[in-house]
């Protein structure tokens, strides 16, 4: 049997999706900024996917922009608001525990005179709001808040935030990094004072190298790309027409039946806790219950080492992450996991448990089984 828990790393993308993908590479080929049929034809899919979004989302079809994925987002959320707003003030306030593609380029702009708070973050890994209302300043040009934790699922109050931050200076760019929510949540930017919203199409059953970033018009950004002039020369290069597509028709397929997924997915969860707590010592790191997202479960299993436990697992046919697959292959130790307390000991035992729509129970019983036969024969043959 093979069971694919590792969701949040990527998922597989649907049939459909993947049969407009090879309708258009094959026959739709155009270069949307050609003039000819074929370009009007292919200029067709990206306008037909930008009204997919914005309906989603609620917003303005020009607010929405095409990147190469959830990375590409960030990066230019981050740093054209920092480039575009820097005589403003040049401070900028994030979390301990976003996603390296906020760290690394934090660390980046930090490394260019901009002044970085990091906010702390509870032991379940909810952002502080007391912190962040402490934190802002006259200078302050920017906040950027993950909406779901990519390692235990966190739902961090991005709404209540966007209040807090609109109600103390308007001026500041609010982004959030919705790469693990959407397609679980619905969205809307403008009522949760969202200025800009990074989202990644192979998180929701499309197709990897696609992503978008939402920008409000009214977001005062820089392009941090140069080229042909392509949507509307903040984000040149010709654009992934079949990915463009594909993306979209993921989200629409998600968004037709969000409730019954979600509901699906949070059921699966508390069964997936409730019977892997009946290990010996394993330990849920993150949100109980229905305070977190749907989708991600995080444990620790106490005297195994995560590497271990998770080739074994492997072995069995069960594919599982020990973290963010962005860090995975570097055998780092999680900056979550210690912003949020965890035990030092059990740093380096830790696995991500992440499903999608086509989870069953019949995969998590399995998986459940297996790890009540090998984890006592791992303890017992490990050493620490």
């Amino acid at each position: 049997m093979e069971v694919y828990l590792d969701n949040s790393a990527t998922t597989r993308t649907l049939d459909r999706v993947a049969e407009l993908m090879y309708q258009i590479m094959t026959k739709d080929y155009g270069n949307p900024s050609s003039m000819h049929t074929k370009g009007v034809e292919a200029e067709r899919y990206i306008k037909e996917a930008k009204m997919t979004l914005a309906k989603i989302l609620k917003v303005n079809e020009k607010e929405i922009y095409f990147t190469s994925g959830g990375t590409e987002a960030d990066n230019w959320a981050l740093m054209g608001a920092a480039y575009a707003n820097r005589r403003g003030g040049r401070h900028i306030i994030t979390t301990r525990i976003e996603h390296p593609a906020i760290l690394q380029t934090m660390k980046a702009l930090g490394e260019e005179g901009f002044e970085i708070t990091y906010l702390p973050v509870d032991k379940y890994g909810n952002a502080n709001l007391d912190a962040l209302q402490r934190a802002i300043r006259p200078d302050t040009i920017l906040v950027s808040m993950m909406h779901v934790n990519n390692e235990v699922g966190a739902l961090e109050p991005v709404e209540e935030a966007g209040r807090l931050i609109k109600s103390m200076d308007r001026r500041i760019l609010f982004h959030v990094d919705a790469v693990q929510s959407f397609g679980k949540f619905r969205i809307y930017p403008k009522k949760a004072n969202i200025d800009m919203l990074s989202v990644s199409g192979h998180k929701i059953h499309g197709p990897k190298g696609t992503g978008f970033l939402y920008v409000n018009d009214a977001a005062k950004i820089r392009p941090i790309l140069w080229g042909g002039g392509q949507q509307k020369g903040m984000r040149p290069g010709t654009e992934n027409v079949p990915g463009i597509a594909g993306l979209a028709m993921a989200a629409d397929v998600l968004y037709s039946h969000l409730e019954e997924d979600q509901e699906k997915l949070y059921e699966l969860r508390s069964y997936f806790i409730r019977e892997a707590q009946k290990i010996d010592r394993v330990i849920l790191n993150g949100p109980r219950d229905r305070e977190g997202a749907p989708h991600i479960v995080s444990l620790s299993v106490e005297g195994i080492r995560s590497e271990v436990l998770l080739h074994a697992l492997e072995e069995r046919g069960i594919y599982v992450s020990a973290g963010s697959a962005c860090a995975s292959r570097k055998h780092t130790i999680s900056a979550t996991l210690q912003s949020m307390g965890v035990a030092q000991e059990l740093l380096d035992s830790t696995l991500r448990f992440s499903f999608s729509v086509f989870t069953t129970k019949e995969e998590l019983d399995y998986t459940l089984r297996i790890l009540k036969e090998i984890v006592p024969l791992l303890r017992r043959y490990t050493r620490r």
